[in-house]
């Protein structure tokens, strides 16, 4: 079974559409389903079904796509390591990732490791901490941000630990202190994040033993902002995800102090290809070198 047809199968996975995985990989539509049925016809069974609103996974295609995506995995592996032989760093190495880093890490050190390392790629998966938990657990990615501590199987490099902030309106009473107490902010109307998603608020509001008075919930960190620079509430919020964003809010330390300490995670053993573990140690010596603690003023 050639590999490149399981490519492309996950390519269409991934995307829920056979013309967006033919447009993203350069190819024709007609080509694409015929590599699937292809592919279908070898192993002897359907593996997606198709509607309007997209393709989904039959339950052969459910049991089969972790060992796809290995598959796949592996050959790239291979493919870098051949590579590494020769000298060169080459291939593709996918990143999941959360908003705070994709918008105020990822660049950087994208623009950085390029310059080094020309031949390799990224494909960048983002979205919440569940999401990458996900996609780094399926094989999606071959390398993630995370916050310690994790239930990941992974190996984790711990980074840089992040503040987190009392979140206010500008001339909000509160931002009138130095330091905003817990209990304070969560008498105070609560703009809160999903809860897949709100592992650092809610764990800081724990530590105080208190219950915020959640009025707006949302999935979007940076609608969080607008909503508070509007005056609709507070939030608790990271202080790496603020930075550029402070001209309608105030950002206090909180009593009890609180935080999270970010990590890459990175597949154990041979499962990650030199590619990928030469970008892990770059964002390691990355983070030391540009990512300072205080990155954002009080005021």
């Amino acid at each position: 079974m050639e590999t490149k047809k399981l490519e492309v199968f996950e390519k269409i996975v991934e995307l829920s559409s056979l013309t967006k995985a033919a447009e993203e990989l350069g190819l024709t539509q007609s080509g694409v389903s015929h590599i699937l049925a292809g592919l279908e016809e070898e192993l002897g069974f359907p593996l997606l079904r198709r509607s309007r609103v997209g393709t989904r996974l039959t339950p052969e295609g459910e049991r089969l796509m972790p060992f796809i995506r290995e598959t796949v995995r592996a050959q790239e592996r291979l493919d870098q390591t051949a590579a590494d032989l020769r000298g060169l760093a080459a291939g593709t190495v996918r990143v999941a990732t959360f908003t705070s880093v994709a918008v105020h890490w990822l660049p950087g050190m994208m623009q950085e490791f390029q310059a080094l390392y020309p031949k390799v790629d990224f494909r960048l998966f983002n979205g919440d901490y569940h999401d990458v938990d996900r996609w780094l657990t399926d094989g999606s990615a071959d390398v993630g941000f995370v916050t310690l501590p994790t239930s990941l199987k992974c190996e984790c490099v711990p980074l840089k630990e992040d503040r987190l902030l009392a979140v206010l309106p500008k001339g909000h009473p509160l931002a009138a202190e130095e330091i905003c107490r817990v209990r304070d902010v969560a008498r105070e109307p609560f703009i809160s994040l999903l809860e897949t998603s709100d592992d650092d608020a809610r764990r800081a509001l724990e530590a105080a033993e208190v219950k915020p008075n959640v009025r707006f919930t949302t999935k979007d960190d940076y609608a969080i902002i607008a909503m508070v620079e509007q005056g609709l509430g507070v939030s608790i919020m990271p202080e790496l995800l603020l930075q550029g964003h402070r001209n309608g809010i105030a950002a206090r330390p909180l009593d009890p102090p609180a935080s999270r300490m970010l990590a890459l995670a990175v597949p154990a053993g041979d499962r990650a290809g030199p590619a990928t573990r030469r970008f892990a140690e770059f964002v390691r010596e990355w983070v030391e070198k540009n990512a300072r603690s205080g990155e954002t003023e009080d005021r």
